[in-house]
């Protein structure tokens, strides 16, 4: 059996649907490693995608979800398990339980917040799992340039850079996971 991945993304019905498109290629590419998902449970936008995708080709599915967005993300009744939390720090925390690795598709700030509290527990030794931005077409360039100035200007550490990676394709991001 493959690994569990967990993949932060949008849940947002107003993006381009080139990014929908990418979750559920991203989610397709992951049941065909023979990987599982863990998620944020989401039924619609690129959270929905990105399940029905991995569902699609063999993946098992887990979403995990705080009771107050079942009904706002119109969470994904179809997965494997569905997992209600009591709020955000239980799902992130249910979600890196159950995690061998995590994936940054694009997103707003939500997966932004869940992508730096993963990348802050890594850099304080809080897990040692691995961690992809999937930085599809540069979407993630004005983040790591921001990165650089915290670099530069002593904010953060250069051998920070050591503790994610850069992937521009999905199997990139796949490979950087396993």
């Amino acid at each position: 059996m493959g690994l569990t991945v967990c993949v932060y993304c949008a849940s947002s019905r107003k993006t381009p649907a080139a990014y929908a498109e990418l979750a559920r290629a991203f989610g397709r590419a992951l049941g065909e490693a023979g990987h599982a998902l863990v998620y944020g449970g989401g039924g619609v936008g690129m959270m929905g995608e990105l399940a029905a995708g991995a569902q699609a080709a063999g993946a098992r599915v887990t979403g995990v979800i705080p009771r107050r967005l079942v009904e706002a993300e119109a969470a994904y009744e179809r997965a494997d398990e569905l997992i209600v939390t009591e709020g955000m720090h239980e799902r992130k925390a249910r979600m890196a339980e159950r995690a061998d690795g995590f994936v940054a598709l694009p997103g707003g700030f939500g997966t932004l917040e869940e992508l730096f509290e993963t990348l802050t527990q890594r850099l304080l030794g809080g897990h040692d799992k691995p961690l992809a931005l999937l930085n599809h077409e540069g979407f993630y360039d004005p983040l790591l340039a921001f990165f650089d100035r915290l670099y530069e200007e002593g904010f953060a550490r250069e051998k920070s850079r050591g503790h994610f990676h850069v992937a521009p394709t999905i199997p990139d991001a796949l490979a950087a996971v396993a």
